[in-house]
């Protein structure tokens, strides 16, 4: 065991020697081993956090929801896109009667999404963002929290009350570094009065709704000042959702759902769903298949650098077997194996390696903060992309200097000490 903790000392110093006496050839070399592994950890990092900020941004939707809606997401939407748009939109007919007769298995609410005109206050107005309708039970169907005030009583919902909910963005934007709650803005040229400020969701432009843009009201509120009648499908954009209860499986649920569906829409036996049954795990499908590609391309584009660097590696092993040969020939001579000969290239190319994957590493943290500075979303390798980076050095090492160590463990003594 000690013989094996001095060879690794040994090579540790060849390595640093190699390093130090050649400085540019070693740098060059190993060059080509840090744009490698910054390539290779570079892009998987940036995949991964897109990844998991469009995966962050379809999160307020749970996994145990079901989304009907005219158009599957499945499908390439220029592909029928006039046969959906024909297709009616779910309706409050529909909501009311799935929750009559599903009502004990699910969740249901309903959602109209509406262009939101001028807002004021007093002389401050701003425009944009979007108002949302929906019926008393949205928030048990989606993950959308209210950080100040409250949400509608069910008296102020089902009468119509013009009460309403900011988004934070909203909120911020209009009242400044007021107190929003308990005052009256104007929307649809009526008064309404703030009664609660939804949580802060942040710049991730991957939100499937950006709540901080919403001014949200209740569905029957919404029905005196817009046009959300069945057959209005330009008007608002509309969505049922479908939340399953506990102890209710989900897949049996969504086809349960769909026949009840069918049935509401009269639809005869082999006329085709005029509806399309939506889940995340559908999304989850499209983006995952779209980043394992990205994730392949990423690590081709890292192993072709690699290559490179792998044969700058191998040629600075070859210099340094030629180099020392007689003193491997002195040490063949006073009985060192063939085995020590070997590890003590094999870990002097790993350490070579390993420096040039800390200049990778360090590389692209460097270059993720800078990237992320001007980016909407953060960019950051992860333990696991950094614990790739140390274990593809070490590979790459072995590779590149198995053959020049092979070759120097193969030495005759006695020639090698003429030499």
């Amino acid at each position: 065991m000690k013989i094996y903790f001095k060879v690794i000392l040994e090579s540790i110093r060849q390595a640093f020697s190699s390093l130090v006496g050649n400085k540019m050839r070693t740098f060059l070399s190993l060059l080509g081993i840090a744009i490698g592994i910054f390539c290779i950890i570079a892009v998987l990092s940036a995949v991964n956090s897109l990844e998991q900020s469009i995966k962050g941004g379809l999160g307020e939707m749970g996994s145990d929801v079901l989304i009907v809606d005219v158009m599957p997401w499945g499908n390439d939407p220029g592909d029928n896109f006039w046969k959906y748009l024909k297709r009616p939109v779910p309706t409050h007919d529909d909501y009311e009667a799935v929750k009559r007769r599903l009502g004990n298995k699910a969740q249901f609410a309903l959602s109209a999404f509406v262009d939101s005109k001028t807002i004021k206050y007093k002389s401050s107005s701003i425009e944009g963002g979007f108002c949302l309708a929906t019926s008393y039970e949205y928030p048990e169907v989606q993950n959308i929290n209210i950080d100040k005030g409250r949400y509608f009583t069910p008296q102020e919902y089902y009468n119509g009350t013009n009460k309403v909910i900011l988004g934070h963005k909203i909120a911020s934007e209009l009242f400044q570094k007021l107190d929003p709650m308990g005052k009256n803005i104007k929307m649809f040229g009526q008064k309404f009065q703030v009664i609660g400020i939804l949580e802060e969701e942040g710049d991730n432009p991957f939100n499937m709704f950006n709540y901080d843009e919403a001014t949200w009201i209740g569905y029957h509120t919404a029905k005196k000042y817009i046009n959300l009648k069945e057959n209005n499908r330009f008007a608002a954009a509309k969505l049922l959702y479908a939340k399953v209860r506990e102890g209710n499986d989900f897949e049996d649920f969504k086809d349960e759902l769909t026949g009840t569906l069918r049935q509401i829409r009269r639809l005869k036996p082999r006329e085709e769903n005029n509806f399309a049954m939506n889940e995340l795990s559908m999304l989850n499908e499209v983006i995952d298949s779209v980043f394992g590609v990205l994730y392949v391309a990423g690590f081709f584009i890292g192993f072709f650098a690699l290559i490179v660097g792998m044969i700058s590696v191998a040629n600075i092993m070859f210099v340094s077997v030629k180099e020392r040969t007689s003193i491997i020939g002195v040490k063949k001579a006073l009985g060192a194996k063939k085995g020590i000969i070997l590890l003590e290239f094999l870990i002097e190319a790993i350490i070579l390696c390993l420096i040039g994957g800390a200049m990778g590493l360090t590389l692209v943290f460097v270059i993720l903060k800078v990237v992320s500075s001007v980016l909407p979303f953060a960019i950051q390798a992860t333990p696991l992309f950094m614990i790739i980076g140390v274990v593809v050095s070490i590979v790459v090492g072995i590779i590149a200097g198995l053959i020049p160590a092979y070759q120097a463990s193969r030495l005759d003594p006695v020639v090698a000490m003429r030499q």
